[in-house]
């Protein structure tokens, strides 16, 4: 069992940054894909960038040379810095970790930490 602790988010002008982070207890993350999500109001929660266990990153197009995500897996934690940030930016961000075990995907969720930026 993982549990996930987000922390960081906040509100900002449009072009501010913000950083978050995200530590996991319970269970230790290096073998886990570690992934940040978001929700807007009235949309889908969607994935906003993923790192693999060997560092590969995934962007999706909106925030890409904006946003970067690593991780520490000696602290067992997960990063997202957030640059140039703009008003459609404004989500609930959730730390997501996940790995397949025996064919399934697992996936563990934070609470979620709120992103506001105002024009």
């Amino acid at each position: 069992q993982v549990q996930l602790v987000e922390s960081g988010g906040g509100s900002v002008q449009a072009g501010g940054s913000l950083r978050l982070s995200c530590t996991a207890s319970g269970s230790i993350i290096g073998s886990y894909v570690l992934a940040w999500y978001r929700q807007a109001p009235g949309k889908q929660r969607e994935l906003v960038a993923s790192i693999t266990n060997g560092g590969t990153t995934n962007y999706a197009d909106s925030v890409k040379g904006r946003f970067t995500i690593s991780r520490d897996n000696a602290k067992n934690t997960v990063y997202f810095e957030m640059n140039s940030l703009k008003p459609e930016d404004t989500a609930i961000y959730y730390c997501n970790a996940n790995r397949l075990q025996w064919g399934r995907r697992l996936d563990y969720w934070g609470q979620g930490t709120q992103v506001t930026v105002s024009s």
